[in-house]
C-alpha cells in the first residue's frame, strides 16, 4: 500500500523519469506506458522495502526494463539500435526539457498542450478537458491522436533544433498547470499547492534558461504574484475566501516583492506580452492596502490593452468588474452584455456581483444561484449560495 510521502516523490519524479526515458529510447508512446509501470511497481514496493538511495534511477532503469518487454512483446528489436544514447547529466532538469519535446512541431498547440499536462503536469484527462474545457472522451481522443501523429510524422522525439517555435505553447502549458491548480476539477480543495509549486518550479527552469525572454519573466511573476495570496485564499474548513475579503497581512510578501520586481524587468525589456500585462495587473493588487485603495482605473486600462491583444471573452468579463468598481455597477453590467458567456458560471457570478452593487438584490440572488449550479467547484459553489443567502436577508435599517 503507497504512503503519502511516497505518493509525493513519485509525482515529483514522473515527468523526470519520462524525460529521460522518451529522449533515450525516442518512443514517446511505449516510454509513457513503461514509466505508468515503473511508478506502479516503485508504489508497491517502496513503502515495503524502503525508498532507494537513487529513486530517480530506480525508476528509470526499471521503465527501461518494462520498455524492453513491450519491444519484445510488439516485435519491435529494431529499435533497440538507439539504446546507447548517453544517461542524462546530473542536475539536467529532464521534465523542463519534456516540456518543449512535447510541444512537437507536427502537432497543433491544442494537442501539443494536451500531450505535455498529460505527460509533465501529471494531470488526469478529466482536468485537461475542463481545462479546454471539452469532454473528457474528447480529449482523450485527443491525446491518443497527439500520439499517433508524432509516431507517424517521422520526426523523432528528440530535442528540437530551435526553441523559439514552440516557446508560446510551452508557456500556455505553464499557464493552464498553474491555473487548474487554482481552479481544480478534481482537487478536494480550491487550491492544489503541488501542482501551482510544479508549474512555478518548471517556470523557474525556463527563466533560468532564457533570462532575456521577457514572457518568460511576466508568467514567472504572474504565478508567483497570484500565488502569493494562496494562503488567504482558504479558510480553516476549505471555504473560499474572495480577494476582497482576504486577510491580506497573511499574503507573501517575499513572493509578491519577486514578481513585482521581475515585472518590472519584463516591462524594461520594451516588449509588452499577454502574461505581462496579467502579471501587472495582479502586481496592483498585490501592492493595495485593501480592495477600495486598488488602482482600479489603472487595472481597467491595463485589462483593455490586454483586450486587444488576446480578444479573450473572460478578459472582456474582468475589464467589466474593473470598470464598476470605477464608474460604477452600470457601465460593468453594460459591458458584461456584450461577453459571450451566458451559459459560463463565471459570467453569472460576476454578474450578480454587480448586480448586488446596483442594488438590484432579487435580480443578483438569481444570477448567483445559476452560477453555483453551473461551477465545477465545490468550495465556489458553497460561496456562490452563502451569498445568496445573506441577499436574500433583509436590508439592515
Amino acid at each position: 500500500m503507497s504512503t503519502p510521502a511516497v505518493e509525493d516523490l513519485l509525482r515529483t519524479l514522473a515527468p523526470r523519469v519520462l524525460g529521460t526515458v522518451a529522449r533515450k529510447y525516442r518512443d514517446f508512446e511505449s516510454a509513457e506506458d513503461a514509466v505508468q509501470e515503473a511508478l506502479i511497481a516503485a508504489a508497491h514496493a517502496w513503502p515495503r522495502d524502503g525508498v532507494p538511495d537513487s529513486p530517480e534511477g530506480w525508476l528509470v532503469t526499471t521503465a527501461s526494463r518494462r520498455l524492453l518487454n513491450i519491444w519484445r512483446a510488439d516485435d519491435a528489436r529494431r529499435r533497440r539500435e538507439s539504446l546507447d544514447w548517453p544517461t542524462p547529466q546530473d542536475g539536467r532538469d529532464d521534465s523542463l526539457e519534456l516540456l518543449f519535446l512535447c510541444c512537437h512541431e507536427a502537432l497543433t498547440p491544442p494537442s501539443a498542450i494536451a500531450l505535455t499536462l498529460r505527460a509533465v503536469g501529471g494531470l488526469s484527462t478529466a482536468e485537461i478537458a475542463a481545462a479546454f474545457l471539452v469532454p473528457e472522451a474528447t480529449m482523450a481522443q485527443r491525446i491518443s491522436r497527439a500520439k499517433a501523429t508524432i509516431l507517424a510524422s517521422g520526426v523523432p522525439f528528440t530535442r528540437p533544433d530551435t526553441w523559439r517555435p514552440r516557446l508560446a505553447a510551452v508557456l500556455h502549458v505553464l499557464y493552464l498547470m498553474f491555473t487548474e491548480a487554482y481552479a481544480g476539477t478534481s482537487a478536494p480543495g480550491y487550491v492544489r499547492p503541488d501542482l501551482s509549486r510544479e508549474a512555478i518550479r518548471l517556470t523557474r527552469g525556463l527563466r533560468h534558461a532564457l533570462p532575456r525572454e521577457p514572457e518568460v519573466a511576466g508568467l514567472l511573476a504572474l504565478m508567483l504574484l497570484t500565488d502569493a495570496r494562496r494562503a488567504a485564499r482558504v479558510g480553516p474548513h476549505g471555504e473560499l475566501i474572495p480577494l476582497d475579503e482576504q486577510d491580506r497581512g497573511r499574503w507573501d510578501a517575499a513572493a509578491i516583492e519577486e514578481g513585482t520586481r521581475l515585472t518590472d524587468e519584463a516591462f524594461a525589456s520594451g516588449a509588452v506580452g499577454a502574461y505581462q500585462l496579467q502579471a501587472a495587473i495582479a502586481a496592483l493588487h498585490d501592492a493595495a492596502p485593501s480592495t477600495a485603495d486598488t488602482d482600479w482605473a489603472q487595472i481597467a486600462a491595463l485589462y483593455g490593452v490586454l483586450e486587444r491583444m488576446q480578444r479573450n471573452p473572460m478578459v472582456t468579463l474582468n475589464r467589466a468588474v474593473a470598470l464598476a468598481m470605477v464608474r460604477g455597477p452600470a457601465a460593468g453590467l453594460s459591458l458584461l452584455d456584450t461577453v459571450p458567456l451566458t451559459g459560463h458560471h463565471r459570467w453569472h457570478a460576476v454578474r450578480g456581483q454587480l448586480l448586488a452593487m446596483a442594488g438590484d438584490r432579487a435580480a443578483a440572488v438569481e444570477e448567483l444561484a445559476a452560477a453555483a449550479r453551473l461551477t465545477t467547484s465545490g468550495p465556489e459553489r458553497d460561496y456562490l449560495l452563502t451569498k445568496a443567502a445573506g441577499l436574500r436577508l433583509p436590508s439592515a435599517p
